[in-house]
């Protein structure tokens, strides 16, 4: 397929179709979370590796995870001092989060705000979506809007221009911290340098 204007993809994205639009990390491939099931078959995926839910505003992410009002403001400071950016909260999930989008444990959901401007747009208008770097399960990610035209036909790319604010990536995936009931376990290290007590209470 070929690449579409922004508005022609977030349209895309509504009708329940996998798209694929720049990070500050990597491209993600992004589908309805009622829909989580495309990526996990586009991506020939396991389903043991849950998809992460990317929205505009933490705002828009909250309600889909479950929590005390003491546990937010812990949750809420991190944000205030990582997002938008390269860090993927593992969270306990709320009802509103399809099970498809973590299907041997529904009972957590990672979530995370891109510090790209054009991707928070789509977000803006699609809500969050369920995402996911551009690749085959076990390949490298893949790195441009042409790569993955031509690897995922099926996919809708957006037509973009890297002269566009914010259009660099890392090309490195998020850092994953894991709210445990106390305190984080980082996951996976990536571009947000920081170990468990540096987001220890939101620090």
């Amino acid at each position: 397929m070929t690449s579409v204007s922004e508005q022609a993809l977030i349209e895309a994205a509504l009708g329940g179709q996998v798209v694929s639009f720049p990070t500050d990390t990597v491209p993600a491939l992004a589908v309805l979370p009622s829909r989580a099931e495309s990526i996990f078959a586009v991506k020939q995926r396991s389903l043991d590796k849950p998809l992460i839910l990317m929205g505009a505003t933490e705002v828009d992410l909250w309600p889909f995870v479950q929590r005390t009002e003491s546990e937010l403001q812990i949750w809420q400071g991190v944000a205030n001092r990582h997002w938008p950016g390269a860090l993927t909260l593992v969270l306990p999930a709320s009802a509103a989060v399809p099970s498809v989008m973590n299907p041997v444990d529904p009972s957590t959901i990672g979530i995370r705000v891109p510090n790209q401007a054009i991707a928070r747009r789509i977000l803006a208008q699609t809500g969050p979506l369920a995402t996911t770097s551009a690749n085959l399960s076990g390949e490298p990610p893949l790195q441009t809007m042409a790569e993955i035209s031509s690897r995922f036909p099926q996919v809708v790319t957006l037509e973009w221009a890297p002269s566009e604010p914010n259009a660099t990536a890392s090309g490195v995936p998020s850092t994953v911290a894991k709210w445990t009931g106390q305190s984080w376990e980082i996951l996976r290290q990536g571009v947000v340098e920081l170990d468990s007590n540096s987001v220890d209470r939101g620090r």
